[in-house]
């Protein structure tokens, strides 16, 4: 199995939640658009992660990609954040319920081994908690054993992370929030990252942000490109040092997002967007 200095960390990254029992046709239409990042999470609440192991299967068969041509990436959830399918016992310590849950995902998705495991959020809004530190050493030691190459926390704040590091915990190879321009596109945390070589996952960039993407001065960025206002958020985003997740179910828009990797904006059009506050 490939070690932890091998990967290849991705440019786009396709998001399965909320597709339901779409999961697997939409997931293999994302694979054959071109994308080869995934990004799930052990949490039937909002994800089907078994309908991403479906889809995969279908790819290997159909000679669409490899395992060894993906990058692969699911999420420990608390079971606040659950509905009543667990992928664990409720009853078990933090550390087994991590356990569990990734034997579980490596179940659903046919493999022996992830590329990213995420911490879907903290078990407080407010800080680092034991529980979370109990959560991350588990996480830890599935890593070391092999079951994922990279670890990853997901919904954080700066307090978190500064906590995280005031405490001399590992800290994460991947951040993923959500980014909001009312916050700057999530400017101090992404600042944090950058310092520590964190890379920085954003997502809803479009749906948590439509008032910029339906903006005149996006669309004027759009209409001269010759692009899609989404295709524009999207570079913007790669341009400041974000790793975008897409979540469309638009085999068009699929195309769309992947050909933003070609777009490039001006140093005065970045800043622009970057100031941009609905």
């Amino acid at each position: 199995m490939p070690g932890p200095q091998s990967v290849s960390i991705p440019s786009f990254i396709y998001g399965t939640a909320w597709k339901e029992e779409r999961t697997a046709t939409l997931v293999e239409l994302a694979l054959r658009a071109g994308f080869r990042a995934i990004d799930t999470a052990n949490q039937r609440r909002h994800y089907f992660e078994a309908g991403v192991g479906q889809a995969l299967a279908a790819a290997y068969r159909d000679r669409i990609v490899t395992r060894a041509d993906l990058f692969l990436q699911t999420k420990f959830t608390y079971r606040p954040g659950q509905d009543h399918r667990l992928p664990y016992d409720p009853a078990a310590p933090l550390s087994a319920q991590v356990v569990q849950s990734m034997a579980s995902s490596l179940e659903h998705v046919g493999t022996d081994y992830v590329d990213s495991y995420v911490l879907h959020g903290p078990a407080s809004n407010y800080g680092w908690t034991d529980a979370d530190a109990e959560v991350w050493e588990a996480m830890r030691k599935e890593r070391d054993a092999g079951r994922a190459r990279l670890l990853g926390v997901s919904n954080v704040s700066l307090r978190h992370l500064e906590q995280m590091e005031a405490a001399r915990a590992e800290l994460p190879k991947f951040v993923q929030n959500r980014c909001y321009t009312q916050l700057g596109w999530d400017r101090e945390v992404r600042l944090f990252c950058r310092e520590r070589g964190i890379a920085y996952q954003g997502f809803s960039l479009l749906t948590a942000n439509l008032e910029v993407v339906h903006s005149d001065y996006i669309a004027k960025l759009a209409a001269r490109a010759n692009a899609t206002p989404a295709q524009i958020i999207f570079a913007f985003a790669r341009a400041v040092g974000m790793l975008p997740l897409t979540g469309t179910s638009s085999a068009e828009h699929m195309r769309q997002d992947l050909i933003s990797l070609t777009l490039e904006l001006s140093e005065n059009e970045i800043q622009t967007i970057e100031s941009i506050a609905t």
